[in-house]
């Protein structure tokens, strides 16, 4: 926004206040990000996959299996073929009689300069985010989770399955993935990676209603009466990585539901009248107290609010209930 300068000093002190005021919310909103080291061997050259073999022959039968060891030149995306490709130019480490300090090697190197090594040629699709994940900012390196070298790796190389490699760190979801109410991870019908991508955040580069909707399609809508919780996030009100409420709710109704909404007029109304109100029971009121005592109007209402509002998630008549009679009429 463009200010018209008053010619006076307070107004020239009122611009630079407002500039530095937008400069400083810029500044605060700078994007959080892993920053990658190349690793180098200095005063190192290129030897050559097949001298790295004279020594290492037990990595020979593994590697010629492994993906790694299986890339043309022309998928090398410009780098050396061969060991030499993660481990750095081979040269120092040959003449100075397998001096480990003379080669790079990955496991024992930083999250950051492991990152780059991998980088090189990683760096498209799922992989490109990698450096904004919360994996990366929170130190993990790609050794963590990846064998390099295993003659009949995983898919991906992963040192475990999914979810086994996941609960690894993850336990607090693990646990959750036993509570009452949990998607099918432990069944074998579902894994962490259909929706987290581990090199950046979740599978979907929208909302994430958006990747629940892939599964959960009839809760898109549009509806004519929207929730507003369902149109913000789904996890307002569910947990999608187990809850011991159903549904995968946060917590059960009505308590759930009374986050939101102030006492339902049923709730409060009262269940019995005495003569001397001059008011009557309703025939309704009487149905319900000789069945669940004299509160029984409030426990009938205050139990489950869907046995009414069953469409939570969106309706095209007002209050969400199942059809547009009844609650509508």
């Amino acid at each position: 926004m463009l200010f018209k300068s008053t010619g006076t000093k307070t107004g020239r002190l009122v611009s630079v206040l407002l500039l530095v005021m937008f400069l400083a919310a810029c500044a605060t909103g700078a994007i959080r990000e892993k920053m990658l080291s190349m690793p180098q061997v200095e005063g190192a050259s290129y030897v050559g996959q097949d001298t790295c073999l004279e020594c290492h022959d037990d990595m020979a039968e593994a590697f010629s299996h492994n993906v790694h060891g299986r890339l043309a030149d022309f998928e090398m995306m410009g780098a050396e073929k061969g060991c030499e490709t993660c481990h750095g130019p081979g040269s120092l480490h040959v003449d100075g009689d397998g001096d480990t300090d003379k080669i790079l090697r990955p496991a024992e190197l930083s999250a950051e300069e492991t990152g780059a090594i991998c980088a090189t040629c990683h760096t498209d699709g799922d992989l490109m985010d990698w450096t904004h994940s919360e994996h990366a900012l929170a130190d993990l390196s790609c050794t963590d989770c990846h064998a390099m070298h295993a003659e009949e790796p995983l898919k991906a190389s992963l040192k475990q399955e999914d979810p086994e490699l996941c609960y690894s760190c993850h336990q607090e979801m693990q646990a959750k993935a036993n509570f009452p109410s949990h998607h099918p991870i432990k069944e074998g019908k579902m894994s962490c990676g259909d929706c987290h991508n581990p090199h950046g955040e979740l599978n979907t580069h929208e909302r994430t209603n958006d990747l629940c909707l892939d599964c959960h399609t009839r809760y898109q809508g549009p509806f004519v009466f929207g929730h507003a919780p369902v149109e913000d996030d789904c996890t307002t009100c569910h947990d999608p990585h187990g809850s011991v409420a159903n549904n995968l709710l946060v917590q059960n109704e009505p308590f759930l539901c009374l986050q939101c909404h102030e006492g339902h007029f049923h709730l409060l109304r009262a269940s019995n009248f005495d003569d001397a109100d001059g008011i009557a029971p309703t025939e309704a009121a009487n149905i319900v107290n000789s069945a669940h005592g004299t509160e029984g109007f409030q426990t009938s209402f205050g139990t489950k609010c869907t046995t009414c509002h069953k469409v939570v998630h969106g309706s095209d008549f007002p209050s969400q209930p199942l059809s547009g009679h009844g609650l509508t009429r």
